[in-house]
């Protein structure tokens, strides 16, 4: 993988910060990650040691086995951010990483040789940085998916069924709720997801 942005931070006369880390994420917020599409992480109640600055390169990891589930650079605060009750690292009063994302995967996250980070957040040689990065290889290519939620709703009304219908979908929400996925034109191979992963929905199947 090229790194083809332009640095907005680095080394410059007198400062030796480094412009690569890697961030260790919980397994709870991985999997909330996972849930939900976001173009940005926000990260709540760092350490004040661990201060990246935008622009520089993030590894986001998770443990246990160590695997690379994205990569993303440094924003400023305030940038994309987004509320998440997700967060088990949320305080009010710290300071927010905030970290765009350049590349993903976190449904098929790559294996990492090497011991974890000894801490959330924690700065990486470069060398180490392209290591990982190279290991994601190039983004696959994008398709087109048809994605459906069906719901059996009892209303007096249309729209009284479709206010109910988002009433659920807001309360339920991808961790209860099934969504239905199928490639553009191949409707026969739809697939249940829940939790981000596939579900059967056949209970026929289950015996």
């Amino acid at each position: 993988m090229t790194d083809t942005e332009p640095r907005t931070s680095g080394t410059t006369d007198g400062d030796t910060t480094p412009d690569a880390w890697a961030v260790l994420l919980p397994d709870e917020r991985y999997q909330a990650e996972r849930l939900v599409h976001h173009d940005v992480l926000e990260l709540t109640g760092l350490p004040a040691a661990a201060r990246p600055r935008p622009g520089d390169r993030v590894a986001v990891l998770v443990g246990e086995p160590l695997r690379l589930v994205a990569l993303g650079r440094v924003a400023r605060a305030g940038v994309g951010g987004r509320e998440d009750p997700d967060d088990p690292q949320s305080d009010a009063t710290a300071g927010a990483l905030v970290v765009t994302y350049t590349r993903g995967a976190l449904d098929e996250p790559v294996p990492v040789d090497g011991p974890a980070p000894d801490g959330p957040v924690v700065a990486l040689e470069p060398a180490r940085w392209r290591a990982l990065a190279d290991r994601l290889g190039p983004p696959p290519a994008r398709r087109t998916w048809l994605v459906s939620l069906d719901l059996p709703i009892e209303a007096a009304s249309r729209a009284e069924a479709v206010r109910i219908f988002w009433s659920y979908v807001q309360e339920l929400g991808p961790r209860e709720l099934p969504a239905f996925v199928s490639p553009s034109g191949d409707e026969l191979a739809m697939q249940a997801f829940v939790l981000g992963v596939e579900a059967n929905q056949d209970p026929e199947e289950d015996d």
